[in-house]
């Protein structure tokens, strides 16, 4: 009995068992789809790194908004690019990240995950949990940065917002998916009434 690897015929063992001959049959099979070519990579450099902000040469073809991998599970994306650098935001914390490390393109643009399952949880900018859960169960990915809705394609003003609070609700008529800007001093209740508003949702 023979089995071949990249058309080089390999002859088994005489005398073996069926089950032994069935073992060589599926390392086989196995080592015969393992690709052996060589594959290049690009490997960009940290040339600094402050305040969260890296500076990364050698990534020429790297993209405006593209996630970069600085290892250890260490992300970042592109900010801004340059001549010779391009500026890198990182994500994780910067905490061993030195001038002269690797820098490898994860080849998506920054994405995060929308669906319902996203509803109570606690996440960083790219949706990863922060509150010990479950991985995020979502329905689809969307780009960080892209387009806002044109004001044609969007819907009316039309379902009031109580905030709770009966001064505001007097004074103010707003309405769900407004726009609207709390202006103040410092230490004079913004984020409260913020807060309370969002509080106040919790029905509807």
């Amino acid at each position: 009995m023979t089995g071949k690897i990249e058309g080089h015929p390999v002859k088994l063992p005489a005398g073996k068992d069926s089950q032994q001959a069935r073992l060589l049959d599926d390392a086989v099979d196995r080592v015969s789809g393992i690709s052996l070519t060589p594959r290049p990579e690009i490997v960009g450099r940290v040339e600094s790194i402050a305040d969260g902000l890296a500076i990364v040469s050698g990534l020429p073809g790297a993209k405006l908004g593209e996630m970069l991998d600085f290892g250890s599970d260490r992300l970042g994306f592109v900010f801004a690019l340059e001549e010779e650098f391009l500026q890198a935001v990182i994500l994780d914390s910067g905490a061993g990240i030195e001038a002269g490390d690797a820098v490898h393109r994860a080849g998506k643009l920054a994405s995060v995950p929308v669906g319902e399952g996203l509803l109570g949880r606690i996440v960083d900018p790219l949706g990863r949990p922060l509150d010990g859960g479950e991985p995020i169960d979502a329905a689809e990915f969307w780009p960080a940065e892209r387009p806002a809705p044109r004001i044609v394609d969007r819907d009316f003003v039309s379902e009031p917002v109580q905030s709770g609070l009966v001064v505001v609700d007097a004074l103010f008529a707003v309405g769900r998916g407004q726009r609207e800007l709390i202006i103040g001093e410092r230490a004079t209740g913004k984020t409260s009434i913020a807060v309370d508003t969002m509080i106040n949702q919790k029905n509807s």
